[in-house]
């Protein structure tokens, strides 16, 4: 039984800013590579001590260096770089002279050669990712506390640095989407969460440093002064190892939603006192003045469901209520009108168990309980879902904290938002409707009747459009994907340098178009692995792709035997026979793992009522 945590005191910066609530399983990072100047070298002196079951190699990196031509470890040894550029460098030391910033042109100018000089530090930090399709994380700039203008009718100008390196950030954001597997990691949000006159140094160095504040650099009463200096701390209090745990934790949690773990795809809300205060029918009678507000975290809630939305995670309506009496009374309640039913994927109002409906709702949506969040403030209610489907993580306990962990934790980001995650909703919509036409028809007059279309695409490199969500939707499905492996982005990367090829196929029919739901890994004449999304499983499109599969093989390499294999996993069943239900026939089994063959000169068994575009 996973229960969220309910923390009320004592929560960190790093549990704050990035809630391990949703977590489920432990990902471990086996070595990363530190790429930055002092702020970097300061991570590397503390990562090692902090996280020893982590390796960290440093390279320094100031002024227009050149990484050497191999890391400290072999590239593929690394699960991550993280790059952190030097501000000072980019600004170089014209800005510490503040007052030529009154001089025309000065800013613009200090602008414009600090993007050219990022353009070039950045291409030469990114160079074991674009060899070797290496994760990068990139360090963006801890903005100056203060402004430095020179009056305070130019605070905010163009000539203040604060602006400057706001537009640094601007610009570093727009650089690195030009990369392949990079991210950048915002540091400045996580010093500011903290609290900037804790973490920043620029009470006491230059604006474009950009360190952390410490005393290793002072002589410590070397020097004989008049009036000894006192302890740094006694003058700022310093919060450096709560900002070093809350920049390491943003690795790791980023780390962790570019790697999909523990992906949430759905969240399940039930109605009083989690949507909205109070009880329907108790607290919202017309005879009963005042209503209870709904300023504060309701709203909160509200807002969070949309941006849920806007990632492709589905919404729906779990509630114990009268179904005619909360549509007639839900514009009354949800006031001002910011959420409606009509944007929740599925609504459950009844008096059954909640238990049964949310297994209603997973069939709907076709996924597993272990990717759904159910929130509920009945504490009785969350711990009788919580037994009847142990995988499922349930919270709402407090609904102070339940808007930051839906919208921060790393199992509900995604890396990268996709066609396919936007159009999510909508496809969930189509495939209930088709489901009820499903059960008005017999089988045959049914698949007859979808005008089913399927479009092919092979992918030969990352740089294709389509990659993203080949990965992604490779990496999140467990039940159709006959191996299991998850693919790093450099993985995939050798894999196609090598000659493989993912050949990814979209899916069609008259209720809704899914999108890319399905890719085989093909090598040579063998498919080795085979995943799609269990949207279109029993419309035998599994069949037909194959066939379309072996059609293309024999095309590229003549009438040659095909091979496939499907490994034994404990979610996979739905996809166990397909190569069986496609004509090949099984050769062996070895370790849980069959082996199948598809004779030169057979053919496979393809639908009629499926339409190749």
């Amino acid at each position: 039984m996973i229960m969220v945590q309910q923390k009320e005191q004592g929560m960190s910066a790093a549990e704050f800013l990035f809630p391990s609530d949703l977590e489920r399983t432990e990902k471990k990072i086996n070595r990363i590579l530190l790429v930055g100047s002092c702020l970097t070298a300061l991570y590397f002196e503390q990562f090692k001590t902090r996280h020893p079951e982590t390796a960290f190699d440093y390279i320094p990196y100031n002024f227009v260096s050149v990484l050497p031509p191999k890391p400290p470890s072999p590239v593929e040894s690394y699960d991550l770089q993280y790059v952190q550029i030097p501000l000072r460098t980019l600004l170089s030391d014209r800005v510490i002279e503040g007052f030529h910033f009154n001089e025309p042109g000065f800013a613009e100018k200090i602008l414009e050669d600090a993007k050219n000089l990022l353009d070039v530090m950045l291409s030469a930090a990114m160079v074991y990712n674009e060899s070797h399709g290496l994760l990068t994380f990139v360090s963006n700039f801890i903005v100056p506390q203060m402004s430095s203008a020179s009056s305070l009718r130019g605070k905010g100008g163009s000539r203040d640095l604060v602006t400057i390196v706001h537009h640094l950030n601007d610009y570093l954001n727009e650089r690195v989407e030009t990369y392949k597997n990079a991210y950048v990691l915002d540091v400045d949000s996580v010093a500011s969460a903290i609290g900037k006159r804790y973490v920043l140094d620029d009470v006491v160095y230059f604006y474009s440093h950009g360190g952390v504040t410490f005393q290793d650099w002072d002589d410590f009463g070397a020097i004989a002064r008049n009036e000894p200096i006192p302890p740094l701390e006694t003058v700022y209090p310093i919060k450096r190892d709560e900002f070093l745990d809350a920049a390491y934790r943003q690795i790791v949690t980023s780390y962790r939603t570019v790697h999909q773990m523990d992906q949430v795809k759905a969240v399940i809300f039930d109605l009083d006192n989690t949507l909205w205060r109070g009880q329907l029918a108790e607290h919202y009678r017309p005879d009963v003045q005042p209503w209870p507000r709904t300023d504060g975290w309701p709203l909160g809630v509200w807002e969070a469901i949309h941006y849920l939305r806007a990632r492709g995670i589905l919404v729906a309506i779990c509630s114990k209520n009268d179904y005619k009496t909360v549509k007639q009374r839900w514009d009354d309640v949800v006031n001002p009108k910011f959420v409606s039913l009509e944007d929740f994927a599925s609504l459950k109002i009844n008096w059954r168990p909640k238990a049964e409906n949310i297994a209603a709702i997973c069939k709907e949506f076709n996924i597993k309980p272990k990717s759904v969040v159910f929130v509920d403030d009945n504490p009785v209610e969350r711990a009788a879902v919580a037994s009847a489907f142990p995988d499922l993580r349930v919270m709402g306990g407090n609904p102070y904290l339940t808007r930051r962990i839906l919208l921060w934790s790393a199992e509900t980001q995604i890396a990268q938002l996709t066609a396919e995650s936007e159009r999510r909703e909508d496809m969930i919509r189509g495939q209930i409707v088709r489901e009820e036409t499903r059960s008005a028809m017999s089988r045959e007059e049914f698949l007859a009747s979808l005008e089913c279309r399927v479009a092919f695409k092979y992918i030969t490199d990352t740089a294709q459009p389509e990659f993203a969500r080949a990965l992604e939707l490779t990496n999140k499905t467990n039940q159709f994907n006959t191996s299991g492996k998850r693919w790093a982005f450099k993985e995939v990367a050798d894999f196609l340098k090598e000659g493989g090829q993912l050949l990814a196929f979209t899916v069609q029919d008259k209720f809704t178009d899914y999108g890319l739901v399905g890719v085989l890994f093909l090598k040579k004449s063998e498919i080795v692995q085979y995943v799609m999304s269990c949207r279109v499983l029993g419309m035998e499109v599994e069949e037909f792709v194959v066939a379309e599969a072996v059609a293309l093989v024999r095309k590229a390499h003549g009438n040659v035997r095909v091979t496939a294999s499907v490994h034994e996993l404990p979610d996979n069943t739905p996809c166990r026979d397909v190569y069986l239900r496609a004509g090949f026939r099984e050769d062996w089994v070895s370790e849980g793992i069959h082996y199948y063959i598809l004779d030169e000169g057979k053919n496979p068994k393809a639908a009629s009522h499926i339409k190749a575009l």
